[in-house]
C-alpha cells in the first residue's frame, strides 16, 4: 500500500453550496470552515504529517469586495478562536503566499505561525493570497539574483514550499477538473481525485474512501 505522507486539497464550491441552500455565498463559505475542521482531526486519524488547504488564491481578489471582507472576517475569528486549540493539538501553521492583508489579519498570521511553530503532529500549509506561477517566476528570479545555478534541487529551495514534501494526492471538489494556479511545480507526480460534491458536502467518510483509493493505486513515476 501507498504510503501518505501529504494531502493537498482544493476546496471548491462554498460559493455555490452557500446560493442553492441559503441564497448567499457568504453562507457557504460559513459553513465549508466546518468542512475544513472534520478534515484536519480525520487528517489526524491517519497520521498524515502535512495537510495543504487552498483558501484564497491570488486571482479571488477579483470577486466581490463584500465576499473578499466576509472571507478575511472567517479566517480573524478561526485564529482568533481555533489557534489556541491547534497549538494544543501539536498542530503547525504555516502561511504560502503573500501576506498583503489588513494590519490586523496579517499580525494574526504571523502570531499563529510563531506560536505553532515547533509543533510537530501535523502541519497545516494554508494558501492564501497564493498563486503558483508568481511562485514559480520568483523562485527563478531570486536564483538569477544571487547568481545561483538552476536546477532542480536549488529551484525548489526558493519555492513557497522549501522544506514541506511534494503532495502525495490532490483533492479537489465542486465538481471542477482544474488545477487553478496551484502547485504546479509540486503536483508533478501527485495523485489527482476531483470529486463531484461541493466542499460543504464533503465529509469524513468521503475523505477515507479517496485516502483508501490512493493507497491500492500503481504508482510508477515513469516506471513500469
Amino acid at each position: 500500500m501507498n504510503p501518505i505522507n501529504h494531502v493537498a486539497i482544493i476546496m471548491d464550491g462554498n460559493g455555490r453550496w452557500g446560493l442553492k441552500y441559503k441564497k448567499s455565498r457568504n453562507a457557504g463559505h460559513k459553513a465549508g470552515l466546518n468542512t475544513v475542521e472534520k478534515i484536519i482531526k480525520e487528517t489526524i486519524k491517519n497520521k498524515i504529517k502535512y495537510l495543504t488547504l487552498y483558501a484564497f488564491s491570488t486571482e479571488n481578489w477579483k470577486r466581490p469586495k463584500k465576499e473578499i471582507n466576509y472571507l478575511f472576517s472567517l479566517l480573524e475569528n478561526f485564529l482568533i478562536y481555533k489557534i489556541d486549540d491547534l497549538n494544543k493539538q501539536n498542530i503547525k501553521l504555516k502561511i504560502l503566499g503573500v501576506k498583503k492583508f489588513t494590519k490586523k489579519l496579517n499580525k494574526l498570521l504571523s502570531f499563529s505561525e510563531k506560536k505553532t511553530s515547533k509543533n510537530t503532529r501535523l502541519q497545516i500549509n494554508l494558501a492564501l493570497n497564493y498563486g503558483s506561477k508568481f511562485e514559480l517566476i520568483n523562485a527563478f528570479k531570486s536564483l538569477q539574483k544571487k547568481k545561483i545555478s538552476i536546477n532542480e534541487k536549488n529551484f525548489c529551495r526558493y519555492l513557497l514550499t522549501k522544506n514541506i514534501p511534494d503532495p502525495d494526492l490532490l483533492i479537489r471538489t465542486g465538481n471542477t477538473k482544474r488545477l487553478s494556479n496551484f502547485l504546479l511545480w509540486q503536483l508533478a507526480y501527485s495523485e489527482i481525485f476531483f470529486e463531484k460534491k461541493l466542499w460543504p458536502d464533503f465529509n469524513e467518510k468521503d475523505y477515507n474512501s479517496i485516502i483508501k483509493k490512493f493507497k491500492n493505486i500503481k504508482r510508477n513515476f515513469g516506471k513500469i
